[in-house]
């Protein structure tokens, strides 16, 4: 088990933040992607591995004006 976003979420062996995030539908432009406090970039997505017990915020950033 994981969590993502403070919510269980159903740990898989091979997931990967790239995984995740389709999994999740979450397709917003501009994305946070954080892994107990340590920040993944986006071209890491594809290369990082979610391990069983790990804290997923994936936090999508918003503008105004």
């Amino acid at each position: 088990m994981i969590k993502v976003n403070n919510r269980d979420y159903q740990w898989e062996e091979g997931l990967t933040v790239e995984k995740l995030l389709q999994q999740k539908n979450y397709t917003y432009p501009k994305l946070i992607v954080k892994i107990n406090n340590k920040l993944i970039q986006p071209e890491e997505y594809a290369s990082t591995a979610i391990h069983d017990g790990d804290d997923v915020k994936a936090i999508h950033l918003l503008a105004g004006g």
